[in-house]
């Protein structure tokens, strides 16, 4: 059984993160996305909407875990990854992952969309609950 620990939803406009690479370019990528992260996103024809909506499922994120970038969370301690054919998920290290340990969650669900000018996240936090019956004699 699973249990929700927390819930984010964020909305990035793409054209303002366009904006924002055009003038700070690797400078702004490096210190928000992991190398995997902009690796990923170069490898498709127009990068901007994909770092979009990585932008957002990080900040979805951090409202999930209930900080924002507080309490000694960094950027890159949240990771998008996106296996061929697979789901994105969310990777927490650091401080996010000690973070959501301690609010007993085991992953974050994911999803992602980006459509016209807009690209959004939703963050599920989730823990798993050890089962009912499990550990009794009947």
């Amino acid at each position: 059984m699973t249990e929700v620990k927390g819930i984010g939803v964020d909305l990035a406009q793409i054209s303002r993160l366009r904006r924002v690479v055009e003038r700070w370019s690797d400078r702004f990528l490096r210190r928000v996305f992991t190398q995997a992260e902009i690796a990923y996103c170069r490898q498709r024809r127009d990068p901007i909407p994909h770092l979009a909506a990585r932008f957002a499922a990080k900040e979805a994120t951090l409202k999930a875990l209930g900080t924002g970038l507080s309490m000694g969370v960094k950027w890159r301690e949240l990771e998008v990854r996106r296996e061929r054919g697979q789901a994105p998920t969310m990777v927490l290290t650091g401080r996010s992952e000690a973070i959501a340990r301690a609010k007993g969650a085991s992953r974050v669900l994911l999803s992602l969309t980006h459509d016209g000018d807009y690209a959004m996240a939703q963050a599920m936090l989730v823990g798993d609950l050890p089962d009912a019956g499990a550990g009794h004699n009947t």
